[in-house]
């Protein structure tokens, strides 16, 4: 857990304008700057940044967010990666709630091997380029002197102590936390890579935490990873992932494949926005990953044996991270050929047309388990609906899985209720449309615009006054926060608190008008007064309007002593008219 209050002051001492520019070259757009948008493909800028609300919003796509929201989209990192990162930019460091002190200890152990494993780098690059073996085998793969620094290629020798001429403590415990080293059974210490083609695999702060190694000559393994360390956890991790980055958001598409020699054959070749998992079945962390980058994964398997169950597995834990609006693909190669044998062959038209002509995940479901299932019989055809029961209760996405109960009907004979009903699933039906309101919508959206552009005045909504309108929830919300925290709101914080409420995107929406309608600050304050004033005389308007509806239809008999009392106050103040109020 990270103190609210370290958040509140990491938002006030970054600056949003410098954040983003580091990134993303930002120009001056009146009270603004503006750039195209790093989160979608454009040619006219429609991604504003505020320097007063420190926020950004893109009239485009609809990404908006503070500092951190920005670190998290652009970097693919999770909440907590994007505050330690701004953190370290800002001199700051992270608080814990509970068991600080032990993890600053993990923190300074983490960083020593994180230090290890750069020197470790270094010298496999510059053993790279006294190898003449090496840099025949990297020409023979059609790899260039720029494609091998872009990934930080390396080479380590054939010997068995090596990095002994780097680390004089060879038999430091450090060594083998980050696993380079090896202990036999015998206690002796040795090189993990001997004569292998060094390739580091990088974090999203760009730090060196494992290597993969691939044999030269003849020998097994062909490849080898480092193993699981406190730095690499293989199903978190994608290898390319920093090097594609500009690419994922370039082609809105990220292609995974199952070796990190093929992504960098692809890179060589065109192809940048191609990863790998890392010896490793992919994840639902890895899609998950993916898809908060971009809205399109494309598996790219040998078309073997082999390359189809990776590509059942990738699918069974795809499912859980699906979205409706996202989508997962399959391309299956030529039994002959892997992603790197295929793009050399072929050219990269061939491969682009093969990953926009990808297969469907629902297809591939379908088509897998109809091969498993003879569907001229009834058993056939019920196994159909037993095998199928787990991988629909996985999908979040109503409207696939809509999709696909309606093609298991089709193959299998049941009707759709009937699968509905033996896959125990809730049957779809769309939300109703929503029902007019007799309300003054511009009056509260005109209010949370002003309350988003000056917060404090949130504290002073009168919540009984508020209609029954959408934005009645989001004013609501503001005011409690803004309560909560007098004199230390501003929107940068509140939108921080607001992350995954059902008021966020509300809010959003009212916070991008701040950055294309114009607002006079000075103003703020009268006009909030004066919307408050024109709600309630509505108010008043609507509890007269409704007193006179009961008199009219009971008599003033019918009305109760209290009702009376406030129906002769508001007809009297209505026959004084507005001058003598």
């Amino acid at each position: 857990m990270i103190p609210e209050s370290f958040i509140q002051d990491l938002l006030a001492r970054v600056d949003i304008v410098d954040l983003v520019d580091s990134y993303v070259p930002l120009k001056k757009a009146g009270a603004n700057y503006s750039a195209c948008c790093p989160f979608h493909n454009e040619k006219t800028p429609s991604f504003t940044v505020s320097p007063s609300k420190q926020f950004y919003h893109c009239f485009g796509c609809g990404a908006h967010g503070t500092a951190i929201g920005f670190v998290m989209e652009y970097q693919g990192l999770g909440f907590v990666d994007a505050i330690k990162d701004l953190a370290g930019r800002a001199g700051m460091v992270v608080p814990e709630s509970e068991g600080g002190q032990a993890r600053q200890e993990n923190g300074g152990q983490l960083r020593a091997l994180v230090e290890i494993m750069a020197r470790a780098a270094q010298y496999y690059k510059e053993q790279l380029k006294r190898s003449p073996k090496a840099i025949e085998y990297c020409k023979k793969r059609g790899l260039t002197g720029e494609i091998a620094a872009r990934y930080g290629m390396g080479y380590a020798p054939d010997g068995w102590q090596n990095l002994q001429a780097v680390f004089p403590d060879y038999n430091a415990d450090a060594l083998k936390a980050a696993g380079l080293v090896i202990e036999n059974e015998a206690g002796r210490r040795y090189d993990r890579f001997r004569d292998r083609l060094m390739i580091p695999i990088i974090n999203q702060k760009g730090e060196i935490i494992a290597f993969g190694g691939r044999v030269i000559d003849q020998g097994e393994p062909k490849y080898l990873n480092s193993p699981e360390t406190p730095l690499f956890e293989k199903g978190r991790e994608l290898f390319g992932l920093p090097q594609a980055r500009q690419a994922l958001r370039e082609t809105n598409t990220a292609i995974v494949t199952e070796g990190y020699m093929d992504v960098i054959a692809l890179a060589q070749n065109g192809v940048g926005n191609a990863l790998a998992t890392l010896g490793t079945a992919t994840t639902p962390t890895h899609v998950q990953k993916l898809l908060r980058q971009v809205d399109r994964i494309v598996f790219c398997f040998d078309g073997d044996n082999a390359g189809r169950k990776a590509a059942w597995r990738a699918l069974e834990n795809a499912l859980e991270a699906l979205a409706d609006n996202k989508q997962i693909g399959f391309v299956f190669l030529p039994a002959e050929h892997d992603p790197d044998s295929f793009i050399r062959a072929h050219g990269k038209a061939a491969f682009d047309r093969e990953i926009t002509q990808a297969t469907p995940l629902s297809d591939v479901l379908l088509r897998e388990l109809a091969n498993r299932c003879d569907l001229t019989s009834a058993e056939g055809k019920a196994k159909l609906i037993y095998e199928a029961k787990p991988l629909l209760h996985k999908l979040p996405t109503p409207l696939l899985r809509l999709q696909l109960v309606k093609r298991l009907a089709e193959a299998s004979g049941f009707d759709q209720r009937e699968v509905e009903r033996l896959c125990e699933l809730k049957s779809y039906t769309p939300p109703p449309p929503p029902k007019a309101k007799r309300t003054a919508p511009s009056l509260t959206r005109n209010l949370l615009r002003i309350v988003l552009h000056k917060p404090a005045l949130a504290a002073e909504l009168p919540l009984a006054l508020l209609p029954d309108t959408p934005e009645r929830p989001a004013l609501t919300r503001l005011h409690a926060l803004v309560s909560a925290q007098p004199g230390n709101a501003s929107y940068a914080i509140l939108r921080e608190q607001l992350r995954g409420l059902p008021e966020e995107q509300m809010i959003e929406t009212s916070a991008s008008e701040l950055l294309a309608l114009p607002f006079d600050e000075s103003e703020a304050e009268t006009e909030f007064r004066d919307t408050l004033n024109k709600l309630q005389e509505g108010d008043t308007k609507r509890q007269f309007e409704a007193l006179q509806t009961k008199a009219q239809q009971f008599g003033v008999a019918g009305l109760s002593a209290e009702e009376k009392q406030l129906y002769i106050q508001l007809l009297t103040a209505r026959n004084r008219g507005p001058e003598q109020r």
